[in-house]
């Protein structure tokens, strides 16, 4: 008996077009959404297997919708809604399980195929749900041939476009694109066999018709979910993206910054000590001659002091370009220090090949160099380690710096092979650093004062904070010995922390003596970089109940100068706390008038360079003149350190100079010697004390 005739499905191509490029898209965002599963977990990782999933479900199910809108049996279909419902859910699940299983982690062909296969089935099945819930009276009458038919195509080609990707996480986009297009095509196909395969009788009508909603509006509020959905996911799987690469690049220059000076954009310590490490391995299996030199700039401090830290900066940069033309490939040159270099040259490196090294090194550090248009005047000194000769490469590098430290006592502006005698120097400097370390700790630090004296009436107004180092085998040790060792080890800002709170504790307990004394303290470039500074300030004053009146801070010219606009905002939040603000050094940098107009300082302070020779010099007197006419301009007092002789004194007096401190007055003493002198007149001469520092502070001044 023949069977009975179907009506024949006949399907619009820009239907099936537009299937296709929705379920293409679909399939290309759940890839690019599980390829992120893997490098996540917990919620994360769970978040992107959803969201692919769900792009999945929603172009399994949006090709059935968009091909029927054409009507390809020319009748009106409607649906039941629960069992489409429950066939999209089918297809969710069965989506997140085969995504989960053949596309997060390392390829797997064998995982890959078996989601390739339960993806298959679900979109067939889905198909198939979708047509037998529109109830088709009668009933439809399946070949299933052709549903198998499908479902074995489908998986075939679903593990081809699983080939294409390869490993997901790193394919190129052009094969992901090519995968979702197979996918996209290999569905529209799919549902086209499950179709062909559901005969429906002539005459037949859908039981679930529905007149309130047309075959082409559902489709089109499928396609516009569809759409909407996708490229949402798409748009935050794009985002995800570029942070993903945004973090990546800042961990890869955080990562680069810990190998890498800054500044000179050499290698750092760090990274030449792991070098060095590396090749004392390799040496300890197959020793080759070797050499190690250290390279320090002679006289850099006052380049610093003289020209700003932006001269001094430019200086490096320039500096560490030039060695490392000078080096090339022939070894590896790292900055190790503010003003030292270390360079490691290769195998085969004997003492003639690093002397030749060293003086090509030594005459570049030598040539002319001119920063901003100044002639900046620089040399090096450089020691020389060879290996295996000196020992191990692991004291290396400690044994370059002592040979260095003995061509800079030697002169400077040459190179000197290490010698064993040469490490007590650099013996005594790891000592003295260990030993500063613990000396807050263990109450070591003292603050002297020296007295600042009021130059018409010849009275005691106030004093300068002097830190002191009791050390208890060496005795007092000079802060020209301590200071260079702790800013070159980053002590700096420890030790001017300790000066801060120690000067208003001690102005505290002067004035609970009955001496309103006023305290002057320096503060260093390294602590105007501090940017909680005036805070610190202000807490200490605070803590102690200090009236910020009694307390100035001196800033060197030169770093007063060097970045104009921060220094000045600096000074405004210092003015802010209420403290005296003074610029020490005056004279020795190259100072912005304009800028020092607008700096809200209170008093010019002649470095002791110019005092020293005004008894001799035409120069020293001029300079001196000019500074005073400028404070008087300016409406500032002027200040002149190291006044040892009366003659200097007469002078600066003459030239009216408001404020005189040195030798000629008192050297610093202990805070007691100077209550004692202040409240006994038991001093080093006889002197006044300004009335107005045995008045009681108010209450009210006390912030």
């Amino acid at each position: 008996m023949d069977p009975a005739p179907s009506l024949a499905w006949q399907f619009s191509p820009a239907l099936d077009l537009l299937a296709w490029a929705l379920c293409g898209l679909a399939a290309y965002v759940a890839l690019d959404l599980v390829r992120r599963v893997g490098g996540t977990s917990g919620r994360s990782a769970a978040a992107w297997l959803a969201g692919a999933a769900l792009s999945l479900a929603m172009g399994l199910g949006c090709v059935h919708f968009i091909t029927l809108a054409g009507r390809p049996l020319h009748l009106s279909v409607g649906y039941g809604g629960v069992l489409s419902a429950a066939a999209w859910a089918a297809g969710l699940l069965a989506g997140a399980v085969a995504l989960r299983l053949g596309f997060t982690g390392a390829p797997h062909w064998p995982r890959r195929a078996a989601a390739s296969l339960l993806l298959a089935v679900a979109a067939v099945g889905s198909s198939i749900a979708y047509l037998v819930d529109m109830r088709m009276a009668p009933v439809l009458r399946w070949q299933p041939e052709l549903p198998l038919l499908a479902v074995a195509a489908l998986a075939l080609l679903l593990a081809l476009a699983g080939v294409l990707v390869g490993g997901l996480r790193s394919a190129e986009l052009r094969w992901r694109g090519a995968a979702a297009a197979l996918t996209g095509l290999s569905l529209v196909g799919a549902h086209r066999l499950v179709a062909l395969g559901a005969g429906v009788s002539p005459g037949a009508v859908s039981l679930n018709q529905m007149n309130w909603l047309s075959d082409t509006t559902l489709a089109l509020l499928a396609v516009a979910a569809t759409s909407a959905l996708l490229l949402t996911l798409l748009a935050l799987s794009i985002m995800e993206s570029r942070m993903r690469l945004a973090l990546r690049q800042a961990i890869e220059r955080i990562e680069e910054s810990t190998r890498t000076d800054a500044l000179t954009r050499l290698p750092n310590r760090h990274s030449f000590e792991a070098r060095l490490d590396a090749v004392a391995r390799h040496a300890a299996q197959e020793p080759l001659p070797m050499a190690v030199l250290f390279i320090a700039l002679d006289h850099f401090k006052p380049v610093n002091d003289s020209f700003g830290r932006r001269v001094g900066d430019l200086l490096l940069q320039t500096l560490a370009a030039r060695l490392r033309e000078v080096v090339g490939p022939q070894g590896m040159l790292a900055r190790v220090g503010g003003d030292e270099f270390v360079l490691l040259l290769g195998a085969e490196t004997g003492r003639a090949e690093a002397a030749a090294m060293a003086q090509r090194l030594l005459d570049t550090l030598a040539e002319p160099c001119e920063i901003e248009g100044r002639p900046v005047p620089v040399t090096g000194s450089i020691g020389v380690v060879l290996y295996p000769r000196d020992g191990s490469l692991s004291t290396a590098m400690a044994n370059a710096e002592a040979a260095c430290r003995y061509a800079k006592r030697n002169g400077g502006a040459t190179f000197a092979f290490f010698e064993p005698r040469m490490l007590g120097d650099a013996r005594e400097q790891g000592e003295l650093l260990r030993d500063l370390r613990q000396a807050v700790a263990r109450n070591q630090l003292e603050l002297y004062y020296q007295p600042k004296v009021h130059a018409p009436s010849g009275e005691v107004t106030g004093a300068e904070a002097l830190l002191r180092w009791h050390h208890p085998q060496r005795g007092m040790v000079s802060p020209g010995v301590f200071i260079p060792i702790a800013e070159r080890h980053g002590l700096i800002g420890i030790l001017g922390q300790w000066v801060i709170d120690e000067a208003c504790r001690q102005a505290r307990a002067w004035r609970d003596e009955g001496l309103r004394m006023r305290v002057a303290i320096n503060l260093s470039v390294h602590q105007l970089r501090q940017p909680d500074l005036a805070e610190r300030i202000a807490a200490a004053l605070k803590r102690h109940q200090v009236n910020p009146q009694l307390l100035t801070c001196e800033i060197t010219e030169s770093a007063a100068m060097e970045d104009a606009e921060g220094t000045r905002a600096i000074f405004e939040r210092l003015a802010a706390v209420g403290v005296h603000l003074s610029i020490d050094d005056f004279g020795t940098g190259y100072c912005n008038f304009a800028m020092l107009r607008r700096l809200p300082a209170e008093e010019l302070k002649i470095d002791r360079s110019f005092v020293l020779d005004l008894e001799t010099s035409a120069d020293a007197r001029a300079v001196v003149d000019a500074v005073v006419k400028l404070g008087q301009a300016l409406g500032r007092k002027v200040v002149a350190e190291g006044v040892e002789t009366e003659g200097q004194a007469q002078v600066l007096r003459a030239l009216g100079c408001d404020v005189l401190q040195g030798y000629l007055y008192a050297k610093p003493m202990s805070a007691r010697a100077l209550a004692l002198w202040a409240v006994n007149d038991d001093g080093p001469r006889s002197i006044e004390f300004r009335a107005s520092l045995f008045q009681e502070t108010q209450p009210s001044s006390i912030h």
